[in-house]
């Protein structure tokens, strides 16, 4: 009777995820040569080479494509069914879990999780790492435990979503501008000089298009890769910043916001996750206490 050997299935996941063998068997802790021969394996159990060359790369076979999906689901719903059935002890709880977000996020929200995960785990350890794009390979490969931001059609498919929030863009100067006197109009607005986040992939809520359909541009003086960096600059100068209202609270607690003069839409901070990790209580722990997080205030 045949047993095929069900650690394949691993293989063939990661092997399918990455396309490149010597990944593959780094994200396994195999050497390159036995990752080489368990694709070998793969490949004589199931008839079908699985990876081609094409290029400088490996792409998948048609019946290597078809497969993705279900290997994907089996691999998953094995490692829910392997998973210690232990209670979660939070206060015996020794893991580190990394948080992929904004600077904003992590410098509104961060403090109070912390404070959270102090009190209820005091041996879990945080580690934020600045979101910079849109890619999901983090949460793909296992090396970030939770993402925050706007659903793209960039992340996966298999990756999972849950609304935090809603926020909208805000203007801001320094305490002492002009426009503190004057109140902020849409001329007045298109006239400033500005400051402006912007990286590939970040959205800038429309506010553009609003006041071209208007008549009006910005003046941009000055471009930065994150929200942070735009208030400080704000903050010592005339420039103005348009940035998210909640997610920069903190960072403009000493400056002056104004409501936009044009309407820009709000939008939707999600968290994501991997559903590899759906029933890890340690991880459902710190999903809920992200989401209480951001429902206070």
């Amino acid at each position: 009777m045949f047993r095929p050997d069900l650690n394949l299935l691993e293989t063939l996941d990661v092997l399918l995820d990455e396309g490149n063998v010597t990944r593959a068997a780094k994200r396994l802790a195999l050497s390159p040569s036995a990752m080489s021969r368990a694709l070998a394996r793969l490949r004589n159990v199931t008839g079908d080479q699985i990876l081609v060359r094409a290029g400088r790369g490996l792409v998948p076979t048609p019946r290597a494509e078809e497969m993705r999906a279900k290997v994907r689901e089996l691999v998953e719903e094995a490692q829910v069914l392997l998973r210690p059935s232990d209670g979660l002890e939070l206060a015996t709880l020794h893991r580190t879990f990394t948080i992929r977000a904004s600077d904003g996020f992590a410098e509104t929200f961060g403090p109070r999780l912390i404070q959270k995960v102090s009190e209820e785990a005091p041996s879990v350890q945080l580690r934020f790492v600045r979101k910079l794009d849109k890619s999901s390979q983090g949460l793909r490969d296992g090396t970030v435990d939770l993402e925050t931001g706007v659903v793209a059609a960039s992340i996966g498919p298999e990756v999972r979503a849950q609304a935090l929030f809603s926020d909208r863009y805000v203007a801001v100067t320094r305490a002492g501008h002009a426009l503190v006197r004057q109140g902020l109009t849409i001329e007045g607005y298109a006239e400033a000089r500005h400051v402006i986040a912007w990286r590939e992939g970040i959205d800038l809520g429309g506010v553009d298009d609003r006041l071209a359909e208007a008549g009006y541009a910005r003046d941009v003086a000055v471009t930065v890769d994150g929200f942070s960096a735009a208030l400080a600059l704000a903050r010592g100068s005339d420039l103005i910043a348009t940035v998210p209202e909640r997610h920069t609270e903190q960072m403009r607690a000493d400056m002056q916001t104004f409501a936009l003069p044009v309407l820009a839409p709000e939008f939707t901070i999600s968290l994501l996750w991997h559903p590899r990790l759906e029933g890890d209580p340690a991880h459902r722990w710190l999903r809920n206490s992200v989401r209480e997080i951001c429902q206070v205030g």
